[in-house]
């Protein structure tokens, strides 16, 4: 894949949202169900005609992610630090994933599988969650340190809550996979911001106009 602003943008927003689902569940919140779907559905699409047909061929559903990024890489002065915090974690995660070559073989079977379980389920059955949630727990987090969700005690006992949690960061994951090979790096926030900014306020007009 070329380097491309436009993909990296579409990335961090798929991966923005995925983050910004992880807090609303850990605090007990009502998520929005179709935003729900779309980060779980990117897990599965592996074979894209375009990088936007990961999040069902629209940018409009990832609005909520360009934001939450827009106000991330932007001058505003209250930025949150906790999305940060699972943001660059994650980013973390997916580096460590890309250089072990079996955990990376062992995800892909996984998927593939995932794959065949919802032909028989929906995506929200707790059947699947449970399975997205395995290949987090079996093949991504014993590679790095310990993502520490913060939130309501009661909703993180909740083994659903736990399902929807470690899913969402198996989708973001993904999301950060895809903004690697369009040549996304952590230096460019601070090198390239600026750019990338351009590249949000696009996107944002865009959907604004439709």
């Amino acid at each position: 894949m070329q380097f491309s602003y436009t993909t990296q943008t579409l990335a961090l927003a798929a991966l923005c949202q995925a983050i910004r689902l992880v807090q609303q569940i850990a605090r007990g919140e009502e998520v929005d169900t179709a935003e729900l779907q779309l980060s779980l559905q990117s897990i599965t699409v592996q074979d894209a005609a375009e990088p936007v047909d990961i999040f069902g061929g629209k940018l409009a559903n990832l609005a909520t992610g360009y934001h939450v990024l827009q106000a991330q890489l932007g001058d505003h002065p209250k930025k949150d630090l906790e999305l940060t915090r699972y943001a660059m974690a994650v980013m973390t995660l997916e580096r460590k994933l890309a250089k072990n070559s079996d955990s990376l073989q062992a995800v892909g079977r996984r998927i593939e599988r995932l794959q065949q379980q919802l032909q028989h389920f929906q995506l929200l059955d707790e059947t699947v969650l449970a399975s997205m949630a395995d290949i987090y727990i079996e093949h991504i987090s014993p590679l790095g340190q310990r993502i520490q969700i913060a939130g309501q005690p009661a909703a993180l006992k909740q083994p659903m809550v736990q399902h929807k949690i470690r899913a969402l960061l198996l989708a973001a994951i993904r999301a950060t996979v895809l903004w690697r090979q369009a040549g996304g790096r952590k230096y460019h926030f601070i090198l390239q911001r600026k750019q990338l900014l351009q590249e949000i306020k696009s996107v944002l007009q865009q959907l604004a106009q439709a």
